[in-house]
């Protein structure tokens, strides 16, 4: 590991000369790119350099010890000691450190949600999960923006998409993706009968079109009215936007933004994404590579978690993790339920390294 280490600070170091360098500075793209890095490789940096830090002082102590008297002795291998008992864990740490990241967990997300099972409650539950989200972004300090959606007449959402963008967006919700169920009295349900409802939620890694280049003679636009809850039409113009990606029969559409511009825009924002995904899963399937057993494949035909009222308890199935069913769903608890997620792939990463 020693010799290891001390090639990544080497090449942070030249990285940081790179920095300086008036040419690279000069280039707004070429800079933004090795300060990403820059930054990216700090805290592994920052850890190997304590850690073989810690090796010198261990290695001069030792050395000392053969001319030191009764007294220095003492001392040295207290100062001995205390470095050996911070190698363990710091060797832990540099393990996941030197795990490569995943390259989307820097992106801004696009979410979809949309009612399964269950009729009308299905939707009224899609609506549920979207204000849980809602809340748990605001808490965060992130944007959410909705970019289309299909409101239900008995309340929440047939479908709903929307994008949030903040600080490691995708890292945090994609362990989102999946089908939730709940199981509840519904609304609409006059004699108390428990009903179980699904709804499913996509989360989508942002895709720019340097990710994604797309062929304009691939695309069929169509536009028409924009329409409200049944049917009623909200406007006379031609603003709604739907396009569909000849060569996948991608659909995507978009009727919420104020003109036809707009709408096309959103448009070509989700199908980046949904093109993104579509291309990360060839990848994957090529490379015969899974994602973590602990936290599920994340596609939306998993069941990942079961939000059960009369028992006020929700369970994620992937972990085995259980919360409230009010504290999970109002937001407030979600944020246990992630990190959990997240302590679990961290695990599975550690233990796939060793």
């Amino acid at each position: 590991m020693h010799d290891k280490l001390t090639k990544i600070i080497a090449a942070y170091e030249e990285l940081e000369k790179k920095l300086m360098d008036p040419a690279v500075v000069s280039d707004p793209k070429e800079y933004a790119r090795l300060a990403k890095e820059h930054a990216g490789q700090a805290e592994l940096v920052a850890r190997a350099r304590e850690y073989l830090g810690a090796l010198d002082d261990i290695e001069a102590a030792k050395e000392m010890l053969h001319e030191a008297d009764a007294d220095e002795k003492a001392m040295l291998q207290e100062d001995i000691a205390a470095n050996e008992a911070k190698l363990p864990e710091l060797e832990e740490e540099i393990k996941y450190l030197l795990i490569p990241a995943d390259p989307n967990d820097e992106k801004d997300t696009i979410v979809e949600i949309r009612a399964g099972v269950g009729g009308d409650e299905a939707a009224i539950f899609a609506g549920d999960l979207f204000k849980m989200y809602q809340h748990f972004c605001e808490g965060r300090g992130w944007k959410l923006e909705v970019l289309s959606s299909s409101p239900s007449e008995a309340g929440g959402f047939k479908t709903i998409e929307f994008k949030v963008s903040g600080d490691k967006v995708y890292s945090v919700l994609k362990y989102e993706s999946g089908v939730h169920r709940v199981q509840r009295v519904p609304k609409t349900e006059s004699q108390g009968r428990i009903q179980t409802s699904t709804a499913t939620v996509a989360v989508l890694p942002e895709a720019d079109e340097i990710d994604i280049q797309i062929d304009q003679s691939d695309l069929r636009i169509d536009t028409y009215c924009a329409s409200g809850p049944g049917g009623q039409c909200v406007n006379t113009t031609y603003s709604a936007v739907r396009i569909t990606h000849l060569p996948t029969n991608t659909v995507v559409q978009s009727q919420d933004q104020r003109s036809q511009i707009q709408n096309r825009e959103v448009c070509m924002q989700m199908l980046r994404a949904r093109l993104y995904e579509m291309e990360l899963e060839r990848q994957q399937a090529e490379q015969g590579a899974e994602r973590l057993s602990q936290i599920g494949h994340g596609n939306r035909s998993e069941k990942i978690r079961t939000y059960n009222q009369p028992q006020d308890r929700v369970t994620d199935h992937r972990i085995g993790f259980n919360g409230t069913y009010n504290g999970v769903l109002l937001g407030d608890a979600l944020p246990s339920v992630i990190e959990a997620l997240a302590a679990a792939e961290r695990a599975e990463k550690l233990a796939q390294a060793v």
